[in-house]
């Protein structure tokens, strides 16, 4: 397996989590142990699951953390919209984020799917 700084989707999912460090800057302290910390351990969790399945066997291992950073990715886009409901997050930047997020999803299930064997492979091992 490639070195996974080398992955696009790694770049950008790294880069979505400084994104949420730093919009998670401005949320009230007393959030800092609630919604704060959840935003970012989710962020954190995309990157962090791509760059260990890189570091894994298999291709079969390697997508079963790509496809834990997508349910990572689907809880941070939870995250950002309580955040924007709460009105931590203004609408604009809520926008933003939740376009990177959407790239990322998209991005890892391409990547998944070519980790996939197609149908008539998995007829032929069956």
């Amino acid at each position: 397996m490639k070195d996974f700084k080398d992955l696009v989707v790694w770049q950008k999912a790294h880069a979505l989590t400084l994104a949420i460090y730093k919009l998670t800057l401005r949320f009230p302290k007393h959030e800092m142990y609630g919604l704060t910390s959840q935003l970012r351990r989710a962020a954190a969790s995309i990157p962090a699951n791509i760059a260990e399945g890189c570091g894994r066997r298999s291709d079969r291992e390697f997508k079963r953390f790509l496809q834990i950073a997508r349910g990572s990715a689907s809880e941070l886009e939870y995250h950002l919209l309580l955040a924007r409901d709460l009105l931590f997050l203004p609408a604009p930047d809520h926008r933003t984020a939740q376009a990177a997020i959407a790239e990322v999803h998209k991005m890892l299930t391409a990547l998944v799917k070519t980790l996939t064997p197609p149908a008539r492979e998995i007829e032929l091992l069956s």
